[in-house]
C-alpha cells in the first residue's frame, strides 16, 4: 500500500475544490491514485475548515482575477464565503505581479547561500585558471625570445 505526504494530498484535493472543481476519475487517471482514495482525501478535506485548505496557483490567479474588480465589500464577503482573509489575496495579487514583471521592474534578486557557494566557487576557478594561461603565455613568450638569441643548431 503506497503512502502520501500530506503536502501530496492538499495539492490534489485543492484541484478537486472549487473554483478548478476537476473531475475525480481525471485526477486519479493524472496521479495515479484509485476514485476511491480521491473521495476519502475531499471527504476528509470537507471535514476541515475551509482556512485551512490548500489553493493551487491557478485558482489563486483565478481568485485575484474574479476580485479585481470588487469594492471592499463585495470582496470581504467573497472572501468569507471562500474561506479566504483578504490578506491572502493581497499576497496572491503581489505574487502575480511579480511573476509577470520584466526583470528589471522585479527588483533585486536575493541569492541562496548554496548560489552564492557556488558564484564563489566559480570565480575562484576562473581566478586560477587565468594565473595559468598567464604563465603559459610568459613561459611561450620567453621560449620564444631564447629560441631568437640562441637558434637551435640542428634545426637549420
Amino acid at each position: 500500500m503506497a503512502r502520501y505526504g500530506q503536502q501530496f494530498k492538499n495539492k490534489v484535493v485543492a484541484r478537486l475544490l472549487p473554483p478548478e472543481s476537476a473531475k475525480l476519475s481525471a485526477v486519479a487517471l493524472e496521479v495515479g491514485v484509485s476514485e476511491a482514495t480521491l473521495e476519502r482525501w475531499l471527504s476528509n478535506a470537507l471535514a476541515e475548515p475551509a482556512r485551512e485548505r490548500v489553493w493551487t496557483a491557478a485558482a489563486r490567479f483565478d481568485a485575484v482575477l474574479t476580485t479585481a474588480s470588487m469594492d471592499e465589500a463585495a470582496k470581504s464577503a467573497w472572501c468569507r464565503s471562500n474561506g479566504v482573509y483578504p490578506q491572502d489575496l493581497l499576497h496572491w495579487r503581489t505574487a502575480a505581479q511579480q511573476s509577470l514583471a520584466t526583470p528589471g521592474e522585479a527588483g533585486p534578486v536575493r541569492q541562496s547561500w548554496q548560489d552564492r557557494r557556488r558564484i564563489q566557487e566559480l570565480e575562484r576557478e576562473l581566478r586560477r585558471k587565468e594565473k595559468a594561461l598567464a604563465e603559459t603565455a610568459a613561459l611561450l613568450v620567453l621560449s620564444k625570445k631564447l629560441e631568437a638569441i640562441f637558434p637551435r643548431v640542428g634545426a637549420e
